[in-house]
């Protein structure tokens, strides 16, 4: 093939990745949107509001993230026997999806009750803790229908159609928008619940999230769900399914417990340090939906190809995925470095919280190339059916470089908040650089479908 042809065909892969990731992409940001919403409209209440809903979203994420991951395992067993026309093995795996789904919810139900014991464990500021666990216990009453809807999510995702999930997000945005109109100052006869009330309305908007995406994309689900299939209670093809969605897990929670540790010690330092930390790198989780996004596609896409027996076609998918990531990223970060103090004067006017703010936005910036990086690689590596590997390779970066010298900077010299950054800076560069290299290193020998049941 001449150059010409070769740069057509390149451009053809990126046009068709950014058509499959757009709606994922516009998903993320859906979901993602709820807690900034909530972070957003409760600024009014002042920095210690902030703090708590930012930290009370954090709260929810880590003792879910595990959970989350768990149900990565649908990337490559349902979209790689979607590429195979394997129509049992899809139904067999969302049913099994649905049962992990149900067992991590009260799981992390339970451990969204303690709050206060926790929170004051670690040493937050204590004009913070109780406004924390009271807005983690209003968000476990949608912590079902949030699992159920990553089940439906995975699956839909893996097939192919998207719309469904983009309505199902648009109104459950709207719902939580009124909701915490209604709620957190007491609007048209609510009483006025602040922070609590912000975590009534997400919890309900999770709820309405399901609902509408199960009724909008029944004609796709119904044949996966029914009938009910008893060979998913069996133990041997669950436990293989675990085992590949218990290392995402783990290689989710460590690096979600990396930025969590982060905000602990952020709250060691006071409010202003926390509530400063939680609007930047709320900005920076905000653009990070783009890569997921991409990283989900990239999952679907490499999944199918794999499942079909095309491993060209699963190598150009990641190579269009990987550039589409890091391009995006590389225009947020220019935006995080140039314009600090105007994105931090967006979510409060309070100077002590501002000046943290603009400290440590240039630096997400920094991070955003790596950070889309590792999270478009991951998500090449869950098509692929690689799941242990990457998170060995997380562990190694947040946990052995990261987190140690972010505290060792934060603590033990001057740069405070900014070393504390630092640190999370080189846990998502060297989990970058290791992901790319086994991604390279997959993708250059044969890869065989995974398949649980045997």
């Amino acid at each position: 093939m001449s150059s010409t042809g070769r740069a057509r065909g390149w451009q053809q892969d990126l046009r068709d990745m950014a058509q499959v990731a757009a709606p994922i992409v516009l998903i993320n940001v859906g979901i993602q949107a709820m807690g900034l919403v909530d972070t957003l409209m409760v600024g009014r209440l002042g920095g210690a509001a902030i703090a708590a809903v930012a930290l009370g979203n954090f709260y929810f994420f880590n003792v879910s993230v595990f959970g989350i991951g768990l149900l990565f395992a649908l990337d490559p067993v349902v979209a790689q026997a979607v590429g195979a026309g394997d129509s049992e093995a899809v139904s067999r795996g969302v049913q099994r999806g649905l049962l992990m789904a149900s067992a991590v919810a009260v799981v992390v139900m339970l451990a969204l009750l303690p709050g206060e014991w926790l929170l004051g464990s670690l040493r937050q500021p204590p004009e913070v803790v109780s406004e924390t666990a009271v807005y983690a216990r209003r968000r476990l009453l949608g912590a079902l229908p949030f699992f159920v809807f990553n089940v439906f999510r995975q699956t839909l995702q893996a097939m192919g159609p998207t719309r469904p999930i983009i309505a199902a997000a648009l109104v459950a945005n709207v719902v939580n928008a009124l909701a915490n109109w209604l709620l957190i100052e007491g609007r048209g006869g609510f009483p006025a619940l602040g922070v609590e009330g912000a975590g009534y309305a997400t919890a309900i908007s999770m709820w309405v999230m399901c609902l509408v995406l199960g009724w909008l994309a029944w004609p796709l689900l119904r044949p996966t769900l029914k009938p009910w299939r008893p060979e998913v209670w069996d133990a041997a093809p669950m436990w293989r399914m675990l085992r590949i969605g218990a290392p995402i897990g783990t290689q989710w929670f460590f690096e979600s417990f990396a930025f969590g540790l982060t905000a602990l010690f952020m709250g060691w330092m006071g409010t202003a340090a926390l509530a400063g930390h939680e609007i930047a790198l709320s900005m920076a989780a905000m653009t990070f939906m783009v890569p997921l996004g991409i990283s989900g596609a990239a999952a679907a896409v490499v999944g199918r190809a794999i499942g079909r027996g095309d491993l060209s076609s699963a190598r150009s998918d990641a190579a269009a995925a990987i550039i589409c990531g890091v391009g995006f990223m590389s225009i947020s970060a220019l935006v995080f470095i140039l314009a600090p103090e105007w994105l931090a004067t967006r979510y409060t006017s309070e100077a002590a919280t501002v000046a943290v703010a603009v400290a440590l936005i240039p630096l997400a910036g920094w991070f955003q190339i790596f950070d889309g990086l590792q999270a478009v690689t991951s998500g090449v590596l869950r098509g692929v059916g690689d799941t242990r590997i990457p998170a060995i390779l997380h562990m190694v970066a947040f946990w052995g470089i990261g987190v140690p010298l972010g505290y060792v900077l934060g603590f033990h010299t001057g740069y405070r908040e900014r070393g504390l950054w630092i640190g999370l800076v080189a846990g998502l560069a060297a989990a970058a650089l290791l992901q790319s290299a086994r991604v390279w290193r997959r993708l250059r020998a044969p890869i065989r479908r995974v398949v649980v049941d045997h």
